[in-house]
């Protein structure tokens, strides 16, 4: 089901934003290369006690698409400008998946007043190895190229555990349609500024919000041994490990993350 979304007008663009439910703000922002919607199942359970701000960030979804190269600074400023475009002003907790936890690091660097907590699911602190930033570079190029079919098909089995990409194919295909769906100079740009990102684990003593980290047991790219070293790292994180999935935990155990966040949630109160 397609949900509502906002309009929020940018000096430089538009984001398009689902806003529901009231209360303290919860800003939800996804991995590359999806939208909004991959946080539906949460949405759908938090906005009946918070207020869910599940945004399509530059580039994706009916969001802005500006080619080149789009960073990760960029993407946090945005954010910053879309709590000002909907009169938020009280600090905001950020839950971000893989490249929405790259967003968040730096939204924590450059805009820290406006922030009261995070969550991070299945992303990490690390650079890009050279070898990762080229390969990324490369497919930046291929889509701009040749579309984002090949990309679908590569990134869709490590995104997903194997027993959840066997057994709930409807899930996949909804993913696969994002993919295409989505403008390839924007997923360009994404990538590009995903191969710039700077390592952030020198940050971590210094991010002094109440943090959650999520990982999915089976996540290949952001192993559970490694988001817990981020967790142990920060001065007030947390680690939660979700059985039976992999990178998209949110949607692979909407319940079991649910559960998780809605405990912290509650301890923050």
């Amino acid at each position: 089901m397609m949900s509502e979304l906002r309009k929020v007008t940018l000096s430089d663009g538009e984001l398009f934003v689902r806003d529901q439910g009231q209360g303290e703000t919860i800003l939800f922002v996804h991995g590359f290369p999806l939208d909004h919607s991959m946080w539906d199942a949460q949405v759908n359970a938090l906005s009946s006690s918070y207020r869910c701000l599940a945004v399509d960030l530059r580039g994706f979804g009916r969001s802005t698409v500006t080619s080149g190269t789009v960073t990760m600074e960029q993407m946090a400023d945005d954010l910053a400008a879309m709590l000002d475009g909907l009169n938020i002003t009280q600090p905001v907790t950020l839950c971000g998946l893989s490249m929405g936890g790259y967003v968040a690091w730096q939204f924590w660097k450059r805009h820290s007043s406006r922030l009261a907590a995070l969550i991070l699911c299945d992303t990490r602190a690390i650079a890009d190895t050279e070898e990762g930033a080229k390969q990324r570079l490369e497919t930046a190029d291929r889509v701009e190229a040749e579309g984002s079919g090949f990309l679908a098909e590569a990134m869709l089995p490590k995104l997903y555990a194997e027993t959840t990409y066997h057994a709930r194919p409807e899930m996949i295909e909804d993913a696969r349609r994002v993919i295409l769906a989505t403008a390839p100079s924007g997923i360009a740009a994404a990538a590009r500024g995903m191969a710039q990102r700077p390592d952030v684990t020198s940050w971590l003593p210094e991010i002094d919000v109440p943090a959650l980290l999520i990982t999915g047991e089976q996540d290949a790219i952001s192993p559970a041994a490694e988001m817990a070293a981020i967790a142990q790292a920060m001065p007030r994180g947390t680690h939660a490990i979700i059985p039976t999935a992999g990178h998209m935990a949110p949607q692979e155990q909407p319940d079991a993350v649910n559960a998780a966040l809605r405990a912290f949630l509650l301890n923050l109160k």
